[in-house]
């Protein structure tokens, strides 16, 4: 019996080790190599209170961090076992070699958005890598034993469901499209929905969303659609976002605005506490809004030039080297001109504290799960959720093992989104999910979808219109504002009517939505 993994990032192949340690076999199927996941990819670092700053940092003000920038949506019972169990997850990677930053006192941590202390462990600007090159080489060791089989270049096709029970998984060969049945348990780390905006988003282009949406067509629940996270530094380049990591800002970078010809540091004013390190959907909506002012010019610069050039070399070269390569602009000696790009996804499939999905033996971490954040991630809580969660996926998969039946091939029909399909859902959803919505664009956005319903559609493009409709009938049902979700014409927070999950599920051809209480707190 094997449990099967879809994803080989940070979620799935922590997965895979917590199984392999356990001596429970498992297949890790992946679209590309590890070394080409979207994990990789992650630039600031990954949050634990490990206090070795002196500021007496705790397990409790990174769980109060974390719920007050999700803006209390999140399940508490679920955020304080990432939080409670963050510092062992640091401590176990810096003894897997993780090269993070080290002094007398420990690994160095910096300062994050949405957090009142040094709680960021890191490796320059190049945290994802450096995690999940650890990982790779603890996940080849239990290769060689035999406990992980890997299906690398291998595309996700659909679940094996027997009256709506996950029995496996079926998979295809990405260039003979040769199937795979495999039977089993499935733990989902298919990665964030991306390509629902196809070439907006930081993220990698090889995630195309098309899992998420065969997942949502077969009847797995999902969460939370509606918060789309923009990341506040940002700049385009071809086919995608550049990230400016968040780490900028948190060794001293600064947002300003020019108002009047004047530099306007407008972040520093408005917000003393903790200025440029706000939560992301704070920054980012300041951003539209002084740049919408008429005594301001229309773009947002990041100034760097005043970080200490010994922090440049131990700490940013990375990113420095990044915005010479790409913009040809040296950020030691000019400030860069950054705005809001999509990041993050906080909606996802729908799973408890244990990562159990609505579906039995069927199971979710990482991005592509609604686990941890809310309403609105903190930077350094992505790392840090994927490898917990993809952990405790697989605790849970291990305790509802399956038996093995022979699984029937068949020939796999490849069937693909064509792009100018794509690029019309992106144009449309990006148009009416911006930073800051309402409900006239979202009402015309729906009908321009539906329009997009044609009788010559294959069943992969049909699976990606249905998500997208399932996205943006999520944003018009949660009339408020709260997180990165901002309504102008629900401009507060309505506690009483919305702090609960909006739930979508796919039902007879039909999407249906439902508000869902968060599980109350247990003792602790």
């Amino acid at each position: 019996m094997s449990i099967n993994i879809i994803g080989a990032g940070l979620a799935g192949l922590s997965a895979a080790l917590t199984l392999a340690e356990q001596n429970i076999p498992c297949n890790l199927i992946s679209y590309a190599q590890s070394e080409r996941s979207q994990s990789v990819m992650a630039e600031g670092g990954i949050n634990a209170a490990l206090d070795t700053s002196g500021e007496h940092d705790t397990v409790e003000e990174h769980y109060a961090d974390t719920l007050e920038g999700g803006v209390y949506l999140a399940d508490e019972n679920a955020v304080w076992g990432l939080c409670s169990h963050a510092p062992e997850t640091v401590l176990k990677l810096d003894r897997l070699g993780v090269p993070f930053s080290h002094n007398d006192k420990g690994i160095v941590q910096r300062y994050f958005g949405g957090q009142k202390k040094k709680r960021t462990a890191y490796v320059k600007a190049s945290t994802g890598k450096m995690l999940v090159t650890a990982l790779i080489d603890e996940v080849r060791r239990y290769e060689v034993q035999g406990l992980i089989t890997r299906y690398p270049r291998h595309r996700f096709v659909q679940l094996i469901l027997d009256d709506g029970i996950c029995q496996g998984v079926q998979i295809a060969d990405r260039f003979t499209n040769t199937p795979t049945a495999l039977g089993g348990a499935v733990i989902l780390a298919c990665g964030g929905m991306a390509g629902l905006f196809d070439g907006m988003t930081t993220g990698s282009a090889h995630n195309t969303s098309d899992a998420a949406a065969t997942l949502f067509s077969q009847g797995v629940e999902f969460a939370n659609l509606e918060f789309v996270q923009y990341h506040p530094t940002t700049i385009g380049i071809s086919g995608k976002r550049l990230l400016i990591s968040e780490a900028a800002r948190g060794e001293g970078g600064r947002l300003f605005v020019r108002k009047n010809g004047e530099p306007w540091y407008f972040m520093e004013e408005k917000y003393p506490e903790l200025k440029n390190l706000m939560p992301r959907d704070v920054v980012s909506a300041e951003m539209v809004n002084v740049t919408a002012r008429g005594d301001c010019e229309d773009r947002v610069y990041l100034d760097m030039t005043g970080i200490d050039k010994r922090v440049w070399k131990t700490r940013l070269s990375d990113l420095r080297d990044q915005c010479i390569h790409y913009i040809t602009v040296d950020p030691v000696k000019e400030p860069i001109p950054v705005s809001p790009g999509i990041h993050y996804f906080m909606g996802g499939i729908w799973v408890d504290e244990h990562h159990q999905t609505n579906i039995k033996h069927l199971y979710a971490a990482g991005e592509c799960a609604c686990q941890y954040h809310g309403a609105n991630r903190l930077g350094g809580n992505s790392l840090l959720g994927a490898i917990y969660g993809g952990r405790v996926a697989a605790e849970s998969a291990a305790k509802d093992i399956i038996n093995e039946n022979a699984m029937s091939e068949r020939n796999i029909p490849c069937n693909e989104v064509s792009p100018m399909l794509a690029e019309k859902i992106s144009e449309i959803l990006y148009r009416s999910l911006p930073i800051l919505r309402n409900e006239n664009d979202m009402q015309k956005a729906q009908q321009e979808l539906n329009a997009l319903f044609t009788p010559d559609l294959n069943e992969a493009e049909k699976h990606r219109l249905y998500l997208a409709l399932a996205m943006v009938r999520s944003a018009l049902n949660r009339k408020e504002s709260r997180g990165a979700h901002k309504r102008t014409d629900y401009p507060d927070r309505d506690d009483e009517n919305f702090r609960k999950q909006s739930v979508v599920g796919f039902i007879s051809g039909e999407i249906t939505l439902t508000l869902r209480d968060i599980p109350e707190r247990r003792n602790r």
